[in-house]
């Protein structure tokens, strides 16, 4: 066992006999893990350290954007002097978007009531 695996586990079980994990939230209840399973064992710890400052894979990080500017660009008309710069930043996205492999149907409306026709027809 590596010394930090060994000094957490000292605090741990420091903490146990002082009684600091009684009557959290959530006591007694299974946890609730992600599924690393897809990510090779000696990048998890990294994997989860980016997870938790928020950091995304830039295909993530590129579908947010295009949903943040798709939604600014219903919020504001057309005559709007940023419109255009919005429309053209975010088909310039979804260009990135597409050759990266990543499907843009979720920008073009009703993406998600086209899914439910096709699942409730099945």
């Amino acid at each position: 066992m590596l010394l930090l695996d060994q000094w957490a586990e000292r605090h741990i079980l420091d903490a146990q006999r002082k009684g600091e994990f009684d009557s959290l939230p959530g006591e007694g209840a299974p946890l609730v893990l992600d599924d690393d399973s897809f990510i090779p064992t000696e990048l998890r710890a990294a994997g989860r350290l980016l997870k938790n400052a928020g950091c995304l894979p830039p295909e993530l990080q590129q579908r947010k954007d295009a949903i943040e500017l798709n939604e600014l660009l219903r919020s504001i008309n057309q005559g709007h002097p940023d419109y255009p710069a919005v429309r053209k930043k975010l088909t310039l996205l979804e260009l990135k978007l597409q050759q990266a492999g990543v499907n843009t149907d979720f920008l073009h409306g009703d993406y998600a009531d086209r899914l439910l026709q096709k699942i409730e027809k099945e």
